[in-house]
């Protein structure tokens, strides 16, 4: 039988409420806290790579982000994100290498059933987020559960992404779509 963090992870519904999951997210909470307070980037960098699922070794994380658990967070090389970014990380989120999150980007692979009866019994699920290599996601840009985004694609500043986009693309809008196409 598979436990609940298990079934969090691999996008099933589960409990949150669960004691392993309960005891996670304070952990992080903790984390969380100490990554924000810290005094220096070399600390903050330090307390990153501790709290994360893995890091490339230059990564670079302007303080104030949130996370729920940070151990299902996966960023590649010299990644950047800036001001108050949010990861919901229920489910694997995942960013290739030279990646840039501008201010309040935000990253969400939780998600809860539609019938109103299962979303108030309290279980949940996850989608994974997948994002590529030389990404830059603008300015508070969204984007949500099951999304996986190609290497080399822009999102513009505001841009609510809310399904996959291939490789070699600007998007942008609410729901974003395809701006133009990046020549490489």
């Amino acid at each position: 039988m598979k436990s609940e963090k298990e079934k969090m992870i691999n996008g099933e519904l589960y409990r949150p409420s669960d004691p392993e999951l309960v005891a996670d997210h304070i952990h992080a909470k903790k984390q969380l806290q100490a990554i924000n307070d810290a005094s220096n980037q070399d600390l903050r960098n330090q307390l990153v790579k501790e709290t994360f699922g893995s890091t490339g070794e230059n990564c670079y994380i302007e303080p104030r982000i949130a996370f729920d658990y940070g151990y299902n967070i996966h960023v590649g090389e010299n990644f950047y994100a800036n001001f108050n970014c949010t990861f919901l990380d229920v489910a694997p989120i995942t960013i290739g290498d030279n990646c840039m999150l501008a201010p309040n980007v935000q990253l969400y692979t939780a998600t809860h059933p539609l019938h109103p009866v299962e979303r108030n019994s309290g279980v949940e699920y996850a989608k994974p987020i997948t994002i590529g290599n030389n990404v830059w996601l603008g300015g508070g840009a969204i984007v949500i559960p099951g999304v996986t985004l190609g290497d080399n694609v822009v999102v513009a500043a505001g841009a609510v992404v809310t399904k996959s986009f291939p490789d070699n693309v600007v998007v942008g809008g609410n729901p974003a779509k395809i701006i133009k196409t990046i020549e490489i």
